[in-house]
């Protein structure tokens, strides 16, 4: 009886799922990017799929181990991809390529083509569901989050970028042809702003022509970044609510959410961008992997799940003269009102009782003044933490969030 019970005890311990390098040709991968892959000892039909780069210096068995991401696929049955940078890069920083024209260039080889195959393999020998296909990472692997959700919008459904920086803002100027390994001081400093249709014009041009369906997207970003500043949170908000029409205002914004001191911002009525502020957080920033699997419904089984093509990826152009932000302090989600003019709802507990009333302050904005010295258009005039300028020499200094406030070309809410 021991001798059949050691056994079958073997026999789980060499069925147990676990990390495996996959050595096959698995196609186009002209930087030849090596793949791990996770894959649970029990899959549902279809199963999803979630792709983890790594960040700079890192490897994939350390995202591997740096997450809860293999736990819960094995919980929920959806499998990983862990990419794996460059051999190019494997003495010096293993940063992804986020820069060259090949890599930002649908089709246009660098990393990003070769972690696209190694998804269009793993969906070819799973049978696993190609609308059901999902991409996060922090610092270089939020960069090239950001990177496969603008060269790739046909092969992703959503992503969840931490700490990292809007699609292109590492391209040199110039000819970026070939410039895979190019680190980007002004970026990663916060020295590179754009308008927000100028940001969605280098999104656009990843994929020429391609007017079809995009990927939903959450941002994550500490104010007290030192690596890749603040400031790139609030471009990627431009960024991408460019590209998906929902307006650089958000709907509603919520304080301590998912954790204390995190504020979450949504922009656009189908939710389908997130901002997260983390407040006196630095590069390393803590992954939120619950709030991500909600987000990309990983959790979820069948025909019903979120996938590729669903919903609403755009909304009506925002009013030039008409919009409302709502801010809860109370930590529980807001929806949208309409106002006459630009305004901010900021919703308190009453400091007086213990019930749920709050009170309500309105701070309207007025016409825009002449113009004044200071900020010059889209650069930062405000925020808790910022000692600059807050006037604006162009536009009005508008508040995002209670971190970040920005130059910009229309009627906004006056800097507290």
């Amino acid at each position: 009886m021991k001798t059949v019970a050691v056994l079958s005890l073997l026999a789980s311990l060499a069925s147990a799922a676990s990390l495996t390098l996959v050595t096959e040709n698995f196609g186009p991968n002209p930087r030849n990017n090596p793949f791990y892959i996770y894959v649970p000892d029990v899959l549902p039909p279809n199963p999803a799929i979630l792709v983890n780069p790594h960040w700079c210096h890192g490897t994939a068995p350390a995202a591997f181990s740096g997450s809860q991401y293999a736990t819960l696929a094995s919980q929920h049955g959806f499998i990983v991809i862990y990419p794996q940078s460059s051999p190019a890069q494997a003495n010096s920083d293993k940063c992804w390529d986020v820069s060259s024209k090949e890599t930002l260039t649908h089709n246009g080889g660098g990393d990003s083509l070769g972690v696209v195959s190694m998804v269009k393999w793993t969906i070819n020998k799973y049978n696993a569901d190609p609308k059901r296909v999902f991409v996060t990472g922090v610092s270089s692997g939020g960069m090239m989050t950001q990177v496969l959700l603008g060269s790739y919008p046909d092969v992703f459904a959503a992503g969840a970028a931490f700490a990292g920086v809007p699609f292109g803002c590492f391209a040199p100027a110039g000819n970026n042809t070939g410039a895979f390994g190019y680190w980007s001081d002004d970026c990663a400093k916060g020295r590179v702003t754009k308008t927000p249709a100028q940001w969605a014009d280098l999104v656009k041009s990843a994929y020429p022509g391609y007017d079809g369906w995009r990927p939903k997207l959450q941002l994550f970003h500490g104010t007290n970044d030192e690596i890749l500043d603040y400031v790139n949170h609030q471009e990627g908000i431009k960024q991408w609510a460019e590209v998906l029409g929902v307006g650089v205002t958000p709907v509603s914004v919520t304080p301590n959410t998912p954790i204390s001191g995190w504020t979450k911002s949504v922009y656009g009525a189908e939710g389908w961008l997130e901002g997260y502020s983390a407040a006196g957080v630095p590069h390393d920033i803590r992954v939120q992997e619950a709030t991500v699997m909600a987000f990309f419904e990983l959790a979820c089984k069948g025909e019903d799940c979120f996938r590729w093509g669903d919903g609403e990826w755009f909304d009506a152009e925002p009013s030039a003269t008409t919009s409302s932000v709502v801010v809860s302090t109370t930590g529980a989600p807001v929806t949208m009102t309409s106002t006459s003019s630009t305004s901010v709802r900021v919703t308190t507990p009453s400091a007086t009782s213990t019930s749920s009333r709050v009170t309500t302050t309105f701070v309207t904005s007025t016409s825009t003044a002449a113009p004044v010295a200071g900020q010059p258009l889209w650069a930062q005039c405000g925020g808790m933490g910022f000692n600059g300028p807050t006037a604006c020499a162009v536009g009005t200094c508008t508040i995002y969030n209670p971190y970040y406030a920005q130059c910009v070309p229309r009627t906004g809410v006056p800097i507290w």
